[in-house]
C-alpha cells in the first residue's frame, strides 16, 4: 500500500528573504527583502521591529505579508524605511507605507494611505486575455501589452484587478499607460501613464563646466561623477568626438543643448545633496540618460530617460535649467516610495514635483540676469508657444483653468493645471505673502499673511514628505507627511511647522485624519530591559524590568507590546503604560508544551511622538545541558532492512536529507516502490513535500550517527506514534536501541495495540546514564509480526540532556 503523507514545509531562503527575529516557526514573522546582516540598531531594524508586531495602523490582515523595498538617508538624521504588501500572496497596490525613523533608531511616525483591513475574494471572472484586450482600447497606437498581472487594489476592504501596461503612443505622443481591470466587471478601476510630459524656459548658460569621458583618444559626454547622467540623441547613446569641447552656443545645437542638460541636472544633483540630504537622482547615488533632438514642442521624462524637443518656432531648444531640473524631478518622484503611477490627483502633484525642482534648482545655481536669475516662474524664457510662461507658482490662476485653492474638482483636473495648489504652497512656505527678497505678492485663500521659511528650509519639508509617497497620494497625504517633515527636520523650533500648516490653510486643502494638530518638537525617550535575557523551563514564566527615561523635551506615555513570543506563549505589562520616566514589569507566561529553543522577543514602547524597541532573549528549557537534538527543523533520513532481521548495522540517520537505503546499500529516491507495504513516516515536520514513501516490509529503522556521552545523568526523550491499520498484533513493536561498539540493548520498547487504531503522537523518556561517557548510536525500530500486516511509524524532536 502507498500512502499519501502531507508534511508541512519549513524552507529558509537566504540569499534576499530573511526572518526579522529567530522566534519560533508558529510565532506571526514578517519576511523582508534586505540583507541579512543589517546591524541590530540600523534604522531598517528599528523599522523591522515595528512592523513586526503589526501595529493597528497598518490594517494588516491575516493573509497580509510585507516586504522591505529599502531604507534611505535624509536630511537631519532621518531615515525613510518603504515596505510593499501582499494578499494572499498577489501585490497590493495602495497598501505599500513608509517608516520612519531618526538617528537614535526611533520610530517617528508611519506614512500609510491604506484605511482598513483587506477582505476579497482573489478569484477573477474574467480571464487575463480579456483584461489585456480592454487595456489596449485605452491608446490610439499599442505596440506592446504586458502580461496582465493578477493584483489587489487597496480601495475600501479591496478591489481584484489586473494591471497591465500598455506601451505605444497615444495621438502621436509616447505612452506607457498603466490600466488597472477590475477582474470581476472588466471596467476600467484605474490609469495613469508613466510618461510624464512638461515644458520650460531656454537659455543658455554661458561658458560652464561639465562632467565628460575619455576613453582612449575619444571624449564623451557622459558625467564619470554622477553616475548614469548622459546625454546624446534620439538614439539613446551619448555625443562623442575627439576634443572636449561642446556646443556652439546657439539655440538650435543639439550639442548645444546637450550642455545645458548636464550642467542643469549637475546643479541639480548637487541641490539634492548639499540642500537635501538626497544622495543622487535615485537616492542612491545614481541618476538617469537624456536625449535631445525631440522632434516635439516638448519635453518628457518616460520612466527611464528624459527627452527634449524644441520651442513652438523652433528657434531653440527646451533645455533651460528649470525645465531640465522638472524633467529629472519627475524621475525622483518616480524613485521615492510609491512609486509615480496612480490617480490623477497624483499625476497633478507629479508635475507640482516637477516645477519644485526646477525652483529649487534655479535658486541653488543663482545665476545672473544675464542666464535667469532664481524665480518661481515655469517656462518663462522659451516662450514655448508665444505666450510667455506656462505655470506661475505664486499665483497659479495667472494661467486660465489653473486654480490659487484647492477644491473638490482639483483632483480630476488635467495633470499640468492640477500641479496649481501645491505649487502655491510651496511658494507660500518658501517666500510667504509678502516677499522681502524680490519675488512678487502671493494671495492667500483665506485671506492670512504669513512669513516664508526660506527656500532652502521649504525644499527640505518637501523633500521629507516626499519620502513618506504612498502608492495613494492626494494633497491631504502630503499635507500630513510635510507636517510630520516639519516637525521632525526642525525638533528645536516650532516656525517651521506653523508655516507649513499655514500654508495648507491658506490654499485650503483640509486636515487629513491623524495629523499632528501642534508642534510636540523634540520628545523622546529610551527603553532598557533588565535584565535583557532570561532562561526558563516549560511552563514557566519569565520577568523583566521595561525601564522608559525622557531623553529630551517633554514626557510623554509609552504603551507596551511585544512580539516574536514562541507559540503560544503570552506577555503581559504592569502598567501597560507610562509615562516616560516611570518603568513596568514584563512577565512572559511560556507554555508547558513549548520546544526548547532561544527566541528573541521584540518589546516595543509605543510613544506619542516616537517609538523605541528592545530585544529580549528568550531561552526556553535547558539548552545549555543538550548533547544531542533533532526537531522538526531538521529532516530525519530512514532505511530498512528486507530480510526482516533486527540488525544494528543497517541504515543511518541523516540530517536534512530523506534517503531510504536498500540492503545492498543502494539509495532508494522517495515514492520508489520495493517489496513489501510498511511505511516509515519519520519527523512531523520533516520538510519533505507530500508524496508517497513505500519502504519495505518487516523491521524498518533509523539510525542516528554517532554520540560522544559526556558523564552525568543523562536522559533521551522523543515523540513517538505506532499507527496499526490492519492485522495488528501484540508482536508489533516500537523500540529503541542504544548501540555501543558491538553491544546492542533495547532501552525501550512498546508493543502494538490489539486492535486496528490510528496512531497518537506519544512521548517517551528513556534513562541513558549507564552509557555516560560512551560513544553510542540510538537505533529505533518499528516493526510488525507478520508481513500481511500494516503499520506506519513515526518518530520526532529526539533530545539527550545531561542534568
Amino acid at each position: 500500500m502507498k500512502r499519501s503523507v502531507a508534511f508541512a514545509l519549513v524552507t529558509t531562503v537566504t540569499s534576499m528573504v530573511v526572518a526579522l527575529s529567530t522566534a519560533s516557526a508558529g510565532a506571526a514573522g514578517l519576511t523582508v527583502l534586505a540583507p541579512p546582516t543589517a546591524p541590530p540598531d540600523s534604522p531598517a531594524q528599528s523599522a523591522d521591529r515595528l512592523v513586526e508586531a503589526r501595529p493597528a495602523p497598518l490594517r494588516a490582515s491575516a493573509k497580509d505579508r510585507f516586504l522591505r523595498h529599502g531604507s534611505v538617508a535624509g536630511k537631519g538624521g532621518l531615515n525613510y524605511v518603504s515596505y510593499a504588501r501582499t494578499y494572499a500572496g498577489l501585490p497590493v497596490y495602495g497598501g505599500d507605507f513608509v517608516v520612519v525613523t531618526n538617528a537614535s533608531g526611533g520610530v517617528l511616525s508611519t506614512s500609510i494611505a491604506q484605511t482598513e483591513p483587506l477582505s476579497v475574494a482573489t478569484t477573477p471572472k474574467i480571464e487575463a486575455q480579456r483584461a489585456a484586450e480592454i487595456a489596449k482600447a485605452e491608446i490610439t497606437d499599442v505596440a506592446e501589452v504586458s502580461e496582465p498581472k493578477l493584483s489587489v487594489m487597496a480601495e475600501g476592504s479591496g478591489q481584484l484587478a489586473y494591471e497591465v501596461v500598455v506601451s505605444g503612443t497615444d495621438n502621436g505622443h509616447e505612452s506607457k499607460l498603466h490600466v488597472f481591470v477590475d477582474a470581476q466587471t472588466g471596467e476600467i478601476a484605474e490609469k495613469s501613464d508613466e510618461v510624464k510630459e512638461g515644458q520650460g524656459s531656454s537659455y543658455y548658460h554661458g561658458p560652464v563646466t561639465i562632467g565628460t569621458t575619455l576613453s582612449g583618444s575619444t571624449y564623451s559626454m557622459t558625467d564619470p561623477g554622477r553616475p548614469g547622467i548622459r546625454c546624446g540623441g534620439q538614439g539613446g547613446t551619448a555625443y562623442t568626438k575627439a576634443t572636449d569641447s561642446w556646443g556652439n552656443g546657439t539655440g538650435t545645437n543639439l550639442e548645444t543643448a546637450c550642455v545645458d542638460v548636464l550642467h542643469a541636472v549637475g546643479k541639480e544633483w548637487d541641490m539634492l545633496s548639499a540642500w537635501l540630504g538626497r544622495n543622487g537622482i535615485n537616492g542612491t547615488g545614481g541618476g538617469f540618460p537624456a536625449r535631445v533632438g525631440l522632434a516635439d514642442v516638448n519635453a518628457y521624462w518616460n520612466g527611464s530617460y528624459t527627452n527634449f524637443g524644441h520651442s513652438q518656432d523652433n528657434l531653440r531648444q527646451a533645455t533651460p535649467i528649470d525645465v531640465v531640473a522638472h524633467e529629472f524631478g519627475h524621475a525622483i518622484f518616480q524613485n521615492t516610495p510609491g512609486g509615480s503611477t496612480g490617480s490623477n490627483e497624483k499625476g497633478g502633484l507629479n508635475e507640482s514635483t516637477g516645477d519644485i525642482f526646477g525652483a529649487l534648482t534655479e535658486f541653488y545655481a543663482n545665476e545672473p540676469a544675464q542666464y535667469d536669475s532664481p524665480d518661481f516662474s515655469v517656462g518663462e524664457g522659451v516662450n514655448l508657444v508665444g505666450k510667455g510662461p506656462i505655470r506661475y507658482m505664486h499665483k497659479p490662476s495667472l494661467i486660465s483653468g489653473h486654480p490659487d485653492c484647492y477644491s473638490s474638482s482639483v483632483p480630476n483636473l488635467e495633470v499640468h493645471a492640477g500641479a496649481g495648489v501645491q505649487n502655491h504652497w510651496f511658494y507660500l512656505l518658501a517666500e510667504g505673502t509678502n516677499p522681502t527678497d524680490g519675488q512678487p505678492v502671493s494671495p492667500t485663500c483665506d485671506s492670512s499673511t504669513l512669513t516664508g521659511v526660506g527656500i532652502q528650509k521649504a525644499g527640505q519639508i518637501f523633500m521629507g514628505a516626499l519620502q513618506r509617497k504612498t502608492s495613494t497620494w492626494t494633497h491631504q497625504l502630503v499635507r500630513k507627511a510635510s507636517l510630520e517633515a516639519a516637525i521632525q527636520l526642525f525638533p528645536g523650533s516650532c516656525a517651521e511647522f506653523n508655516t507649513t500648516k499655514a500654508a495648507w490653510n491658506a490654499v485650503n486643502v483640509p486636515a487629513a485624519s491623524g495629523e499632528p494638530t501642534t508642534c510636540t518638537a523634540g520628545n523622546d525617550f529610551s527603553l532598557t530591559l533588565n535584565p535583557a535575557s532570561a532562561s526558563v523551563q516549560p511552563g514557566q514564566q519569565a520577568t523583566a524590568t521595561v525601564a522608559t527615561q525622557t531623553t529630551s523635551g517633554s514626557a510623554q506615555s509609552v504603551t507596551f507590546s511585544a512580539s516574536g513570543l514562541p507559540s503560544g506563549a503570552t506577555a503581559s505589562f504592569s502598567p501597560a503604560s507610562v509615562t516616560s520616566g516611570a518603568s513596568s514589569t514584563m512577565t512572559i507566561s511560556v507554555p508547558a508544551n513549548t520546544a526548547s529553543g532561544s527566541y528573541s522577543v521584540i518589546v516595543t514602547g509605543t510613544g506619542t511622538s516616537v517609538g523605541r524597541t528592545a530585544t529580549f532573549t528568550l531561552t526556553v528549557g535547558s539548552a545549555s545541558n543538550v548533547v544531542f537534538s533533532d526537531t522538526f527543523e531538521t529532516n530525519l533520513g530512514w532505511t530498512t532492512n528486507p530480510s526482516g532481521t533486527d540488525t544494528a548495522t543497517s541504515g543511518f540517520w541523516e540530517r536534512g536529507v530523506p534517503q531510504a537505503t536498500s540492503s545492498s546499500g543502494v539509495p532508494l529516491q522517495l515514492g520508489t516502490t520495493v517489496s513489501g507495504t510498511n511505511d516509515l513516516v519519520t519527523g512531523r515536520l520533516a520538510g519533505a513535500a507530500a508524496g508517497d514513501y513505500d519502504v519495505d516490509d518487516g523491521v524498518t529503522s533509523i539510525r542516528s550517527p554517532e554520540i560522544a556521552l559526556p558523564s552525568g545523568t543523562l536522559t533521551l526523550t522523543f515523540s513517538w506514534y505506532l499507527a496499526h491499520l490492519n492485522n495488528a498484533s501484540s508482536s508489533d513493536y516500537f523500540r529503541v536501541r542504544v548501540v555501543s561498539g558491538t553491544t546492542s540493548t533495547v532501552v525501550f520498547q512498546q508493543l502494538g495495540a490489539a486492535s486496528n487504531r490510528a496512531g497518537a503522537w506519544q512521548t517517551a523518556t528513556v534513562n541513558l546514564s549507564s552509557y555516560a561517557g560512551q560513544t553510542i548510536r540510538l537505533l529505533i525500530e518499528a516493526a510488525d509480526a507478520s508481513t500481511a500486516s500494516l503499520i506506519e511509524a513515526g518518530v520526532d524532536d529526539v533530545k539527550i540532556t545531561k542534568s
